[in-house]
């Protein structure tokens, strides 16, 4: 029998597979894909966290050239939303003046006009260092059903640094800011952070609340806004002095009520925030 003859290499030039041979192939890229599938699952989860620490130092930086650029003072941070204890978003806002971003509903804002009219966004007018790419949530209508595009804003600044109470002479007591950057001290600028990927069940305003330690509206263990929980049941933090911070938490952040108490096991999550926010002194 001459070699062209051969019924393999019959089969080769037809074109053709047996049967045998296809399911051959067919289990060894269903091995190939069980091994590279959560590899590369892991691969993008990183490099979307790595996009939104850099988006994170992007409005960092912005916050440290608004203060070089006005003697020292911090960008205002006014934008406060009412809350409820029941399930239902806020009704109104206690927004006053300008802000970083006047935002007070982040789920309905169709258009990232808040975003351009903010005071940060003339220092870099990219719209796209507002939102996390691991941040899915979808706009809202004002009924509360959900629209196909993502929302446009996915961080939020902490009360510590020039929040909203200033403008009150009694909640600037009990909920202190900084109002300048030399002024930071208890945390220090690398312990005090300045914005935090915020969890989307809370996403509203612009501004990160938390009761402070040290104050009579502070009970052992509420969430008035809650940390995202999208990085590897983890989120990413700016701090004062520059640098960003991915934490993972010990129990995940999943938002089910406005002033959520905090369990006993997230507890440690819960103080690891605050002590990274100005307390009542």
């Amino acid at each position: 029998m001459t070699a062209p003859h051969h019924p393999a290499i019959r089969r080769i030039l037809a074109g053709g597979f047996t049967l045998v041979e296809l399911l051959v192939v067919i289990a060894i890229i269903s091995i190939l894909s069980a091994l590279l599938l959560p590899a590369l699952s892991k691969a993008k989860s990183r490099a979307r966290g790595v996009i939104c620490e850099n988006n994170l130092r992007q409005l960092n930086l912005c916050w440290h050239l608004y203060a070089t650029d006005n003697n020292d003072l911090l960008v205002p941070n006014n934008s406060v939303a009412t809350i409820s204890t029941g399930t239902n978003p806020p009704p109104g806002a206690m927004t006053r003046g300008v802000s970083w971003c006047p935002g007070f509903n982040a789920r309905t804002e169709g258009e990232p006009t808040n975003i351009i009219s903010g005071m940060l966004y003339t220092y870099n007018t990219s719209v796209a260092i507002y939102h996390c790419p691991a941040d899915l949530s979808q706009l809202e209508a004002p009924d509360g059903q959900l629209l196909p595009d993502l929302r446009w804003r996915s961080y939020n600044m902490s009360q510590s640094v020039n929040g909203y109470p200033e403008f009150d002479p009694v909640l600037s007591f009990y909920i202190p800011a900084y109002k300048k950057f030399t002024g930071i001290r208890r945390p220090s600028p690398s312990e005090l952070f300045v914005f935090i990927d915020e969890n989307e069940g809370t996403m509203l305003d612009a501004q990160f609340g938390n009761p402070p330690a040290g104050s009579p509206y502070y009970w052992p263990g509420i969430w008035w806004d809650m940390p995202a929980n999208r990085h590897n049941r983890g989120a990413n933090l700016s701090f004062a002095d520059g640098h960003v911070e991915a934490w993972r938490w010990r129990v995940p952040k999943v938002f089910v009520y406005w002033s959520q108490w905090v369990t006993d096991d997230e507890m440690p999550d819960y103080l690891r925030v605050q002590h990274a926010m100005k307390a009542v002194e």
